[in-house]
């Protein structure tokens, strides 16, 4: 089965509905494709595991600009940091992360003028950011509790650490969006199974048509999508016109006078990335974090150094300056979103290569976030190479960090931040031994199977 990035794609280019083609400058540049396969390269995706991989391999063999065609249509992939940096656009108002998942739920209040488009990303982000600073010590709070049950636990005991993440990136993304409502555990557990549902089904269900083809598959996902969104309406109508104490996400959308439906996507779409990003940054940067005890070891020196005796707080956090480089590289090991995409706004050039307008064209990160040209020994994590200024500047131009990170990312950082700052102060993490953790890459990268550690108190 295609994964969740290929059923985008797919989505996408049946939003265009126009033929892709590329012309090549000279004759001699022309690329590499299928040939006419009724199925294109769909084959050969599937045979290497997922479009990642597929893409990793297509790159090495054709270099940094090059074509495939998935079905009928004809797909450009960009994968160095060079044709990337001539193809970003970093005025562009719309996400690619968030415009992905919103052709992927089906909404279309995103169409407006870019003045408007402009101004709903910034209540957007103003959001995310209103609702982190009113909310930090919730943060505190839900990693003191989770500090607290690790605690508890007898020496060697495995703990389930994908599952706790995500059980954590929930209790923080369901409160910080809609409020006091999921301070309630069973409402946070519905609101887990609804997003699983959903999440999954978006995956999948569309790709290979499964979904509706089961009348009961069908039915849960499209119950479990009506629940979540009838939770927010319930939440919007109850923030309107009255002052509360927590400033929640939702209210910065209702303040900016945006109408029911978009508050209700963009709320959505936050609450379903949000989670899931953080989720598997706090799992990926502690699964490093236990297999590699120098870094380990160098991050409780940092967080003794600045926290000494007290807690984290928002202004101690700018100081956590390995920490931040322990995410940065977390995010680039890990390969986090391995793949992003935008539509060709009007026809460009990507070295000798002409790119009509409306062609869809991949942005392969995966690739080049592991490209040795750039990231000398790529496969090792090393926070240490973001000590360098070029690496932070390339990272940045990519979107994982600086003004053209993504809201959810940076919204994952803090949270991760605050949770590390916790954890490490008062514990070892310790990895499973004989453990091996395979990767699935999807539109977020995460291990196949649950990841296991073990932990130890600090003396």
């Amino acid at each position: 089965m295609l994964d969740f990035a290929i059923f985008a794609i797919t989505f996408l280019l049946a939003l265009v509905g126009a033929v892709l083609y590329l012309y090549p400058v000279t004759a001699s540049s022309a690329l590499r494709d299928s040939g006419h396969r009724p199925n294109g390269n769909l084959p050969d995706i599937v045979n290497s595991g997922s479009l990642h991989e597929f893409l990793v391999n297509l790159h090495e063999r054709y270099g940094p600009v090059v074509s495939f065609w998935f079905g009928s249509r004809l797909v450009v992939s960009l994968g160095t940091v060079d044709v990337l940096k001539q193809h970003i656009n970093p005025n562009k108002t719309l996400d690619p992360f968030e415009t992905m998942l919103k052709s992927l739920l089906r909404y279309q209040s995103g169409g407006g003028s870019a003045s408007e488009n402009h101004m709903r990303k910034k209540l957007y982000e103003n959001g995310v950011t209103n609702s982190l600073q009113s909310n930090f010590a919730l943060l505190l709070k839900l990693s003191e509790e989770l500090l607290d049950k690790w605690l508890s636990y007898p020496e060697h005991q495995h703990v389930p650490l994908s599952q706790h993440m995500l059980g954590f990136a929930m209790k923080s993304v369901t409160q910080m969006v809609m409020g006091s409502t999921f301070e309630d555990d069973q409402e946070v557990i519905r609101f887990q199974k609804n997003h699983g549902t959903v999440w999954s089904e978006i995956g999948k269900g569309y790709l290979d048509g499964s979904l509706d083809k089961s009348t009961t598959r069908k039915k849960q996902y499209e119950d479990a999508l009506m629940q979540l969104e009838s939770i927010l309406k319930k939440i919007i109508k109850e923030r309107k016109g009255r002052n509360f104490g927590q400033h929640i996400f939702v209210d910065s959308l209702v303040q900016g006078n945006l109408n029911d439906e978009q508050i209700i996507e963009d709320s959505m779409i936050f609450s379903l990335a949000g989670c899931i990003i953080t989720a598997k940054l706090c799992t990926w940067a502690i699964c490093f974090l236990t297999t590699c005890e120098e870094v380990q070891k160098k991050l409780y020196e940092e967080i003794n150094q600045v926290l000494g005796n007290g807690p984290v707080t928002p202004e101690k956090i700018e100081q956590l300056r390995y920490c931040r480089h322990v995410l940065c590289e977390t995010v680039r090991t890990a390969k986090l979103t391995p793949v992003s995409a935008q539509l060709q706004d009007i026809e460009g050039k990507i070295d000798q290569f002409i790119i009509p307008r409306e062609t869809l064209v991949l942005y392969a990160l995966g690739v080049v976030l592991q490209d040795p040209n750039v990231w000398p020994s790529p496969y090792k994590f090393d926070p240490d190479r973001f000590d360098d200024e070029l690496a932070r500047k390339t990272f940045s131009s990519l979107g994982f960090s600086g003004t053209q990170e993504c809201p959810e990312l940076r919204f994952a950082y803090m949270v991760t931040t605050v949770l590390l700052s916790v954890l490490v102060k008062r514990l070892h993490l310790l990895s499973v031994e004989g453990q091996v953790i395979e990767t699935k890459y999807e539109l977020v990268t995460s291990s196949r199977e649950e990841a296991w550690i073990t932990v130890s108190k600090r003396d």
